[in-house]
């Protein structure tokens, strides 16, 4: 893909990410994916994203800047919700959070094969612990 390609893709993911299309969202990934010191897979990654959404239901990103170099896509978001359903053993809150969020993505044939970043979830247990 081509930069602007690849920052049109980068848009269509995270449109799916904020209208919580789970299959949507599935779509770009590889089922294989693999992630830095989580479980690989993309029943994985969709797994986490679902308790995400358990937890804030109105979970939004906003993207801050997208670097594209080659095949490797290096973004920072902002990420917000409010804690009104459990989120990892922690009973809801109603606190309203806002993390920061950066991660690089390395991608095959339009599908996220590997990804690393911040820790969200532990941004996340922090804010409303």
């Amino acid at each position: 893909m081509q930069p602007w390609e690849t920052r049109e893709w980068f848009g269509e993911f995270l449109d799916a990410l904020n209208r919580h299309d789970v299959e949507a969202v599935r779509t770009f990934l590889h089922p294989a994916v693999r992630r830095a010191h989580l479980p690989a897979g993309a029943e994985a990654w969709i797994a986490d994203y679902a308790e995400l959404l358990h937890g804030f239901p109105d979970w939004q990103y906003k993207r801050i800047q997208v670097l594209v170099e080659d095949d490797r896509l290096a973004v920072h978001l902002r990420g917000g919700g409010t804690h009104t359903g459990p989120f990892a053993l922690v009973p809801a809150t109603r606190r309203r959070v806002n993390i920061a969020a950066f991660a690089m993505y390395r991608l095959e044939r339009g599908r996220i094969v590997e990804a690393t970043g911040t820790d969200d979830a532990a941004q996340l247990r922090a804010a409303v612990a």
